[in-house]
């Protein structure tokens, strides 16, 4: 492909030319610079191979690079990406959803600088004056709380989740684990000689209850031997508590989560300041009233406070908070801890903090910045992609919703299938064009998923009745949710949707929820081992070649010594983050050279696990392995390698494996929480087919959606609001799609309606 283009004028665009990086083809194009491209494709096409693996890499590396060599070896070492050449690049800032760092210090307030501005202004303007900013930072020795240490809350334990005061030590009146009768824990408390191991605990007196809960180590002598005996509770504080609840066994992690309450701290009242932080007032509120409001109350608070002094800090803070209320995260407050935030919240967040800089011609790289929002927000999301161009810096969005295609200047569209049937380019050029074009996405682009007629309305069997639910947001909601049809739950990011389903759906009997969570362990874990695949496939080798199954596992004896399995060499070096190469010994191939002689029908162990989902589907005509990766391609995996690790997934994909697994088990309701994330317009199709199936086989599907498809599918409709955060939380409407969009006239028409009617066409 020859483009004539004067030098001038080159430098208006990105060029990429040979990216080869994962299934791309050899990709040449041209990205125009200060303009908002939008790449689009089926799940698998290569989007994010190009955009992420490719562009976005090598101008991170490239400044990595002008950086002295001792802040480099500080920094990841990033390998080169697979292309012949890429000119012109700018620096780019990618805002993905990587959930935000769980570390209880940093919030919403933290994260955003919100919160170190207000400190400023309370120190310059609280009365009465207690000092500067920085005694008013629950981080600093002089602002925190001694008490909690500027965490808000302290952790009690639940006496009656460690023993029945009812019974005697000898009946089993400790119910921690590891404490049994008979135990070795047991014995020595039992033989103490503090207290009489036949008499109920509820009997003890005042010293012996003492000395059973919180005696300090103590040498006793038991006959000949000496031995320490602690307390029940100092035991279970530096036996249990003091272990990383993400390490601990299943059954002692559920333990703890029963026995271990947080209560908001008794010195600060959860405030996490000092009495003299907390006395400091503006118009009546002190800093801690300000953290709790809902960050669109706060700004209205702001507004009336004036003073000469602040007048610039205070614009730069009211114009922070307003841009997160615009972008639909008014109902966040600057407290809340920045792990809690869902994978859409966090990329908002972290994309107002770009709408405030003053940078420009950067390349801003966005993930499905949709995901998580209600058609509403949507249109306000794109105001800020526009602006983020306008101030003019090339914007790049990997998206699926029709109403961010239709804003794009550019358009980007690979395919035409996924894996190995994607990674080429199918069109570029502008939205009329791509509706022109015939290329699959121009076909979808005015797609619509018919309402359900009356007539094809499923009828319920029964249902879960949930009563005063009032986790979070929700205020005291009644609401029959049906059973044996499809749900979907809809309303504003904020309005308690999640709340709702998770806080009492997911946890009944026989419910299979599949989320975008991380899935743990993932680096050594892939598509094969998770699923329960390898199994039969191991077997299958080991019966071809007369020797034993355990040969074909990368985690046991047919491993390369050298990677152990894994085909990458981790090399953690002391002073920068740890570097992954392909392993010299088996050249990634993960198995030692003997595994490799044994073939299956032609293939070995390495060339089977190199294989999509698809490939594998016909490649094991029969069996559980095929029944196995059937499903896998039914949720719209079909492009997924075997072997590919499950931490280079993304949460769609994630959600859809969890998926396929509980289809395998006899669940009879599924809760699935944005299950179109990352899915193309002509996947979702696919996906609502699955969801008909799933239900017409005798289970329940409740989806979180935001969807208008899958809104328009659904044979039953629970829209939350009418707002979000204290404007949401109750139920606006239940009933059919169709009784939504015939009453989004009435006084019982909610947001959800007005845009389903739109999007029906009605």
């Amino acid at each position: 492909m020859h483009h004539a283009t004067t030098p001038a004028d080159s430098h208006d665009v990105i060029q990429v030319r040979g990216a080869r990086e994962n299934n791309l083809r050899g990709v040449d194009v041209d990205i125009p610079k200060r303009r908002l491209t939008v790449f689009t494709g089926v799940s698998g096409s290569g989007k994010s191979s190009l955009v992420f693996g490719t562009i976005a890499a090598e101008s991170q590396r490239l400044i990595n690079e002008t950086y002295t060599a001792f802040v480099q070896s500080y920094m990841p070492s990033l390998g080169r990406p697979d292309v012949d050449g890429l000119h012109h690049l700018t620096a780019a800032i990618v805002v993905d959803q990587e959930r935000m760092g769980a570390n209880s210090r940093s919030t919403v307030g933290t994260a955003t600088d919100a919160y170190t501005m207000l400190r400023i202004v309370f120190s310059r303007l609280g009365a009465p004056y207690v000092g500067t900013s920085s005694a008013f930072s629950f981080n600093s020795a002089e602002g925190m709380c001694q008490r909690c240490e500027g965490l808000g809350e302290v952790s009690e334990i639940d006496i009656d989740q460690l023993v029945n005061r009812e019974l005697s030590l000898n009946q089993g009146a400790i119910t921690v684990p590891n404490f049994t009768v008979d135990s070795w824990y047991w014995q020595t408390m039992v033989l103490s000689g503090f207290y009489d191991p036949d008499v109920p605990l509820k009997d003890f007196t005042a010293q012996q209850w003492e000395d059973f809960l919180h005696k300090p180590a103590t040498k006793v002598k038991i006959s000949t031997n000496n031995i320490t005996y602690e307390g029940l509770l100092v035991k279970v504080q530096r036996v249990i508590l003091a272990k990383d609840r993400d390490a601990m066994q299943p059954h002692l992690r559920a333990f703890v989560d029963r026995a271990v309450r947080f209560a908001p701290c008794p010195g600060c009242g959860g405030a996490r300041l000092n009495a003299a932080a907390l006395g400091a007032r503006i118009n009546g509120w002190n800093i801690a009233d300000c953290s709790s409001a809902q960050i669109s109350e706060l700004a209205k608070f702001l507004r009336d406070v004036r003073d000469p002094s602040v007048t610039p800090l205070l614009e730069s803070l009211r114009h922070l908070l307003d841009s997160l209320v615009e972008i639909g995260l008014g109902y966040l407050s600057l407290d809340r801890p920045s792990g809690t935030l869902s994978g859409g919240e966090a990329q908002r967040v972290k994309m107002v903090r770009h709408l405030g800089s003053s940078i420009t011609d950067v390349t801003y790289v966005f993930d499905e910045p949709t995901t998580g929002l209600h058609p509403h927000d949507i249109q306000r999301m794109n105001d800020l992609l526009l602006r983020l161009r306008d101030k003019g810096n090339t914007v790049l969005v990997v998206e699926h919703k029709p109403e961010v295609i239709r804003i794009a200047d550019h358009i980007i569209d690979l395919g035409p299938g996924a894996g190995t049937a994607g990674g080429e380019i199918c069109y570029t050029g502008d939205v009329p064009g791509l509706r022109a074009s015939g290329a699959l996405t121009g076909r979808h682009l005015e797609h619509r998923t018919r309402l359900r007629e009356p007539g094809r309305l499923r009828t319920p069997r029964g249902h879960i009745a949930v009563r005063g639910a009032d986790r979070h947001n929700l205020r005291g909601v009644d609401v029959d949710v049906p059973l044996g049809v499809l749900t979907v739950v809809t309303g504003v990011a904020g309005s308690g949707k999640s709340s709702l389903v998770h806080g009492y759906v997911s946890g009944r009997e026989g419910v299979a929820v599949a989320d975008q969570s991380p899935i743990r362990g993932s680096r050594r874990s892939n598509p094969a081992t998770y699923t329960g695949l390898l199994g039969p496939i191991r077997t299958a080798f080991a019966k071809a070649n007369g020797v034993k199954a355990a040969l074909f596992s990368a985690n046991s004896e047919g491993a390369c010594p050298n990677c152990n399995g894994l085909g990458l060499v981790y090399t953690d070096l002391a002073m920068m983050a740890g570097v992954a190469s392909v392993c010299e010994r088996c050249e990634g191939r993960r198995f030692t050279d003997e595994v490799l002689t044994y073939t299956l029908r032609g293939k070995n162990i390495s060339e089977v696990l190199g294989m999509s989902v698809a490939e594998a589907y016909d490649f094991f005509p029969g069996g559980q392995a095929h029944a196995v990766l059937g499903r896998l391609a039914d949720v719209g995996l079909g492009y997924l390698r075997l072997g590919q690790p499950l931490n280079t997934l993304s949460g769609g994909e994630r959600q859809r494996l969890k998926l396929a697994i509980h289809m395998a088990e006899k669940s009879a309701v599924y809760v699935l929480d944005e299950p179109t994330t990352g899915l193309h317009m002509a996947d979702v199709d696919k996906l609502l087919a699955l969801l008909d199936r799933l239900v017409d086989n005798g289970n329940t599907v409740v989806c979180v959606e935001h969807h208008q498809a899958v809104m328009a599918h659904a044979d039953w409709i629970i829209d939350l609001g009418p707002g979000a955060g204290s404007d949401g939380g109750q139920v606006v409407f239940t009933g059919t799609p169709a009784e939504l969009v015939a009453a989004a006239d009435g006084e019982r028409a909610s947001l959800t309606g007005r845009h389903l009617r739109e999007y029906a066409g009605r």
